[in-house]
């Protein structure tokens, strides 16, 4: 009885693992989470590119509302245990599965219901580094930290983070995009910071962040790379 979640990436089908499509052709089932809109989630989409979906089942959850969220891990984990009565189940997630995932939480759950379940991951590609990639930014070098956070963890965070960091990098930008840019500029590190959404999809944005305008898409990333003096600056 086993549950694994596999990290598909940040959209773009060729970024899937060969260990990734391996475990969601071989499980019974391969669970996709879409919000309770029930559009078609990144992670289905990615899913569908190497998967029949005839062995694609949707678990929905809800984003804004605390006891809605917490009836749909409950839900969630209900429909995952009852499908291990006929092997291996998958659940594919946007990025990897240890990094700010709902996975988290329906393992969690599902390990309450069935304690002798055997609960694994399968790494997947993560948006910071498919935007370092897409916009030629390099993440670390040498000595340096690397900071990761959403930005929902507050202005103050973010502020203390790039006085900390060399590289920073935050998630989840939405209608609070603005404020994170106006914290970036105060901390005189505007010019290098580069912003990004829907990487790997139509739609794409990859750009510096001073010149984006106007809310963030939910799924964006920011990335303020370390202020470099020269090669091997900092080994």
């Amino acid at each position: 009885m086993r549950l694994v979640g596999v990290g598909v990436g940040p959209g773009d089908p060729e970024l899937v693992t060969v260990k990734a499509v391996r475990e969601l052709r071989e499980a019974a089932v391969v669970f996709v989470p879409v919000t309770d809109t029930g559009e078609v989630g990144r992670a289905e989409a990615t899913v569908l590119a190497y998967v029949d979906g005839s062995s694609v089942r949707r678990l929905r959850f809800a984003i804004h509302d605390d006891d809605a969220r917490n009836t749909a891990w409950d839900r969630a984990g209900a429909e995952v245990a009852e499908a291990l009565r006929h092997g291996t189940a998958a659940f594919a997630t946007i990025g990897d599965p240890n990094v700010y995932s709902t996975f988290t939480y329906l393992a969690g759950t599902v390990r309450d219901l069935v304690p002798e379940v055997e609960i694994s991951t399968v790494p997947g590609i993560t948006a910071m580094q498919d935007l370092a990639a897409r916009s030629g930014t390099v993440l670390v070098e040498g000595t340096e930290t690397l900071a990761l956070l959403p930005f929902t963890a507050g202005e103050q965070v973010l502020a203390q983070a790039l006085a900390t960091f060399d590289t920073v990098v935050a998630y989840k930008g939405g209608r609070s995009f603005e404020a994170v840019l106006d914290v970036v500029r105060r901390a005189g590190r505007i010019e290098e910071a580069v912003y990004g959404a829907r990487l790997g999809l139509d739609g794409e944005q990859v750009q510096h962040a001073a010149e984006h305008i106007g809310p963030a898409h939910y799924l964006s990333t920011l990335l303020v790379p370390a202020k470099r003096t020269g090669r091997g600056g900092r080994l």
